[in-house]
């Protein structure tokens, strides 16, 4: 007997019947970048086609993305000035709060006008923009990150972004027991229903390069002695499990295409959904490359999002959310 597989795979419509694992556009979660003081939109040049936003174009784009039935968007903050323990991340008036509260009006309005639900509003929860030396949290006398300063500064943070109207907050600094603090701070403020989407297995990475053009980063040095080594998988499902442990509502592995064998490791432990980012210097990769005329770009992007899902992610953070949507729709 001849064992015939490829029948399954013989007409688009057979694959499309049979496929194992589909995009959807509520699985999508589309970062972006506002920056005080901005009067059009900045274009990030290692990120072609990626900006930092006005508050009014944040508003548009936002908008775009609950049209689309994005799942979520992920907000980052640039504020005009730093310091060294990243204060305009609490302020109220901070860059990153008002970004919040422009996003939650936007989803709102196209809500109210589909009668379909928008986009989850999600904010970084970290230090790396707000600080005048790049790191992820507070410096010791010495330059090293104090772990356990940071997280009073976490804690305060969170409870800002959660005023201003975030419906997840995302800690992605690596601070030991970021999650438990955070969801103290967030209980003991009323805020008990604002979910903690934890950076779990966040590994220093040189895909992170366009990112810090795109915060305008200010760091020296590197992030190696918090962010997790390369080599390591098992360390990983550690992280995981303590941030599980802790009370992470979602957990996410960060790069997502050098680590898929993290994240399906993570996913087959997990019992909450299990996030991916699909980080800047992976999309930068696959634009360059398609620039050139060297892969086709659609498919590229699809065939990298889709092994994302099939490794396991409920959810993927990706800059392209946005056209996937448009070419899945």
């Amino acid at each position: 007997m001849v064992y015939r597989p490829r029948r399954l795979r013989a007409t688009p419509r057979m694959r499309r019947l049979v496929a194992e694992n589909r995009l959807h556009a509520a699985e999508l979660v589309l970062p972006l970048f506002v920056k005080e003081g901005l009067t059009k939109p900045a274009p990030i040049t290692s990120m072609p086609g990626q900006v930092q936003h006005t508050l009014g174009t944040l508003r548009d784009t936002v908008a775009a993305a609950a049209r689309a039935g994005l799942g979520g968007v992920m907000l980052f903050g640039i504020p005009a000035v730093r310091d060294a323990v990243g204060s305009q991340g609490e302020a109220p008036d901070g860059i990153l709060q008002r970004g919040i509260a422009v996003a939650r009006a936007a989803v709102a309005e196209v809500e109210a006008e589909t009668g379909r639900p928008g986009p989850v509003v999600m904010a970084d929860t970290c230090l790396d923009e707000f600080t005048d030396h790049g790191h992820c949290g507070v410096l010791t006398a010495d330059g090293e990150v104090d772990n356990d300063a940071t997280l009073d500064r976490y804690a305060a943070m969170a409870v800002a972004q959660a005023r201003a109207g975030a419906e997840v907050v995302a800690p992605s600094g690596m601070m030991d027991g970021q999650v438990a603090v955070i969801r103290d701070a967030l209980d003991d403020a009323g805020f008990t229903g604002v979910s903690i989407l934890a950076y779990s297995a966040k590994y220093a990475s040189p895909f992170y390069g366009p990112f810090r053009e795109a915060v305008d980063s200010a760091l020296q040095g590197d992030r190696r002695t918090y962010q997790m080594d390369a080599a390591n998988l098992r360390e990983g499902l550690r992280e995981a499990d303590l941030d599980l442990a802790e009370g992470a509502d979602i957990v996410m592995v960060k790069p997502a295409g050098s680590y898929l064998d993290v994240l399906h490791a993570v996913a087959e432990r997990s019992d909450v959904p299990v996030a991916a980012y699909q980080v800047s210097g992976e999309y930068a990769m696959i634009e360059a490359a398609a620039a050139h005329g060297w892969i086709d770009r659609k498919a590229s992007v699809l065939e990298s999002v889709t092994s994302i899902k099939r490794a396991g992610a409920d959810i993927v953070l990706t800059y392209w959310a946005l056209e996937i949507a448009e070419w899945i729709k």
